[in-house]
């Protein structure tokens, strides 16, 4: 263990895991060595003779694990992002142990007393407000791990929760692997026409990679629609490739990877959980420890926009079958009605309509760099005064990975921000941001995070161009990279993210807003030909365009949200069969009056990660949820004077560096001046109704 890169820490600047020197064989050794330090570490807390107190419990369970916090966190964020077969074994054979170990640390009986006795002490403490949430934090969550079972029923939960760390580990792997899959082969570049030359020669590059050289692949991303779906001409392609995308996981014959016999299983033993918890449904118990409180506040909120959503949609719907209708006739042929795979395609032209323009016009005005520096670390500098230095001597896991030094606006250094950009067949889909170190003044730890995005990689010698979307993602991520660097609390449980799925998408659907600030939009949308600014006139119409298709966005993401909520406000009894899965996906969207043909699901169950393997079980919402906070704080922002070190400086202050230091409601309201109002989110997406909005539970 001697030479193992993570039996001690990094000597890397922040900590950087050494990359260079890490393989496959070192992380099943340091799990096991740092599972047998971290348990003597607790057994020394729980067996202490002294009477129980905070820095004796509390602080000793922070400064605990630390072993184990190094290779868990290079391991899972690498098995996200650059996995390969050996790691795939890894993973199934150490999440079950992972899970046997968590359970012993919150299941034992001699620990919780001393955390529940510090606990019954709190008023006397004297305690600051971090070390107090510290405590509050601890105890809420040995109480939901089960510290006061029976020792029958701490039996039967870790069997449970055994059999659940494989199986999401399984469908995890079986998205992976029927995504790469039922990636679409193209055996004529005729086929491709409505592509740009560049997406063209990533298709066959990608077809290359693959051993398929002559011809052309299409990779699936792992949303239910598909970004090219937009442009190709050809719509038996269209279909194809959307056929393609909804039939991941889907029963016996996706290339041995049947989710429907998994998710039947998850469902089950989470209500078997709740139940043992003493709670009515998986939802239920999810939902006590989030801002929303329980399933009607959530239900409320999705019930109450999805009609509105839809109604817009309808419209648009209708609109775009005009469009196929006039076409139709202008060229002597059969009509067909709109569907799934023709929406994106026929929402560009209708885009070109009502704003004439479409989104081919601005692609050549996004390139990787410029959005990058001069866009999203732009408005990073404007409103907080950082500044950013690549680094190009450090290790990295990936060629493609670039690594960034982070400094604060007086010179000192914050912190590592790693990008990973392009899509892999060994990276799972989505975007998402992970941290290799925590930041903790108890630990000395500064912040080492990372965003992933999955572009499609262009060939050699080819600008990286993308669509407005991306460029969305792209600041959507980096927010929660801020809130990660930013991060200044003593104790790492607080620290960053760790917070609330449906407040910790807060920051970074707020970041979003300045993808669309024409101030940052200026400065960022160059032509990467010519180097000339994206012409007023378009810059304009962009604009005037933000509201477009909400009606789609919105009513595609209430659907996965509230299929979410069916899913885990059912009992055991009522769990379906693996037969019988999709037939409860499709109850579950007529019963939430969302199962409009024209539009699936952002996710069918089969590749919902979120919700199966991704920690947001019954918390799919929680963009919705957060989005009101971010909308609001948008306005808020406007109405002081927009991109400003001052406003910066107070979300920085009040809520960015906080982590969960405090309750997380409060921290908005302290920074807002008030609760919550979901009115600007309704004028955000163009989804104001007359006579008024939408009332929530927010």
């Amino acid at each position: 263990m001697a030479e193992n890169p993570f039996s001690h820490s990094s000597r890397l600047p922040y900590g950087l895991p050494p990359f260079d020197r890490i393989q496959n064989a070192d992380y099943l050794p340091a799990f096991e060595q740092a599972m047998r330090a971290q348990r003597t570490e607790v057994q020394q807390i729980a067996q202490d003779p002294a009477e129980p107190d905070f820095q004796n419990t509390l602080v000793a369970l922070e400064r605990s694990g630390q072993m184990l916090n190094r290779v868990s966190a290079v391991f899972f964020n690498l098995n996200a992002s650059n996995t390969d077969a050996q790691m795939q074994e890894i993973d199934s054979e150490i999440a079950p142990k992972l899970q046997a170990h968590e359970d012993a640390i919150f299941l034992d009986p001699a620990l919780f007393a001393r955390v529940d006795a510090v606990h019954q002490r709190r008023a006397s403490l004297q305690l600051d407000g971090e070390s107090l949430q510290l405590l509050e934090r601890y105890h809420i969550e040995f109480v939901r791990a089960g510290a006061r079972l029976s020792d029958t029923d701490k039996a039967r939960l870790r069997e449970i929760n055994g059999r659940l760390s494989s199986l999401t580990t399984r469908f995890k792997q079986n998205v992976l692997k029927t995504t790469k899959s039922g990636a679409v082969i193209v055996d004529s570049a005729e086929e491709l026409d409505g592509l740009s030359a560049e997406q063209v020669g990533a298709a066959a590059s990608a077809a290359k990679a693959r051993g398929l050289s002559g011809k052309w692949l299409i990779a699936l991303q792992n949303t239910t629609n598909q970004p090219t779906l937009a442009q190709l001409q050809n719509r038996a392609l269209r279909e194809r490739i959307y056929k393609a995308s909804t039939a991941r996981g889907l029963g016996p014959g996706s290339d041995d990877a049947d989710n429907t016999v998994v998710i039947s299983e998850i469902v089950r033993l989470r209500a078997e959980r709740a139940a043992l918890l003493g709670y009515p449904n998986h939802a239920t118990y999810q939902l006590e420890d989030e801002s929303a409180a329980n399933p009607a506040a959530v239900h409320q909120i999705l019930s109450e926009l999805a009609p509105v959503a839809l109604a817009r949609a309808r419209q648009d719907a209708a609109d775009m079958q005009k469009l196929i209708d006039a076409e139709a006739a202008a060229q002597q042929t059969a009509s067909f009605s709109l569907q799934p795979w023709d929406w994106a395609f026929y929402s560009e032209k209708l885009r070109r309509a009502r704003f004439d323009f479409d989104q081919a016009q601005v692609k050549p005005y996004f390139e990787l760099e410029h959005v990058l520096r001069d866009g999203v670390f732009y408005a990073a500098q404007e409103l907080f005064g950082l500044q950013f230095q690549e680094r190009k001597d450090l290790p990295v896991y990936h060629p493609d990975v670039r690594v960034f030094e982070v400094f604060d606006a007086d010179g000192a250094p914050l912190a590592l921000f790693l990008g990973d950009y392009f899509a892999r067949d060994n990276k799972q889909g989505g975007a998402w941001m992970n941290n290799f170190v925590r930041q903790s003044r108890l630990l000395g730890l500064a912040p080492v995070v990372a965003n992933n995005t999955n572009i499609p990689k262009p060939s050699p010698g080819q600008p990286t161009l993308l669509s407005f979307e991306e460029v969305v993602t792209l600041f959507h991520e980096f927010g929660h990279a801020l809130h990660g660097m930013l991060s200044k609390v003593q104790y790492p449980l607080l620290s960053g993210t760790a917070l609330p799925r449906d407040f910790v998408e807060y920051p970074s659907q707020y970041n979003e807003m300045w993808a669309r600030e024409p101030a940052v939009l200026a400065n960022y949308a160059r032509h990467h030909r010519s180097g000339d600014a994206l012409p007023p006139q378009l810059l304009a119409k962009v604009l005037a365009a933000q509201n477009f298709d909400q009606g789609y966005a919105t009513t595609e993401y209430l659907a996965a949200a509230l299929l979410d909520q069916s899913w885990h406000r059912i009992t055991a009894a009522q769990a379906p069969s693996a037969a019988d899965v999709p037939a409860f996906e499709a109850a579950a969207l007529r019963d939430n009056s969302v199962d409009y043909p024209a539009i699936h699901p952002r996710y069918h169950s089969t590749y919902f990660s979120h919700i199966f393997a991704g920690g947001y079980s019954a918390g799919y919402y929680a963009y919705l949820w957060s989005e009101v906070l971010a909308r609001d704080t948008g306005q808020w922002m406007h109405a002081h004077g927009g991109l400003t070190r001052a406003n910066g400086q107070r979300l920085r202050d009040k809520v960015l560096s906080r982590g969960r230091s405090t309750d997380p409601q409060a921290m908005f309201r302290d920074f807002y001046g008030g609760p919550p109002d979901i009115g600007p989110l309704l004028e955000y997406r163009g989804l104001k109704v007359a006579g008024g909005s939408a009332s929530t539970g927010v």
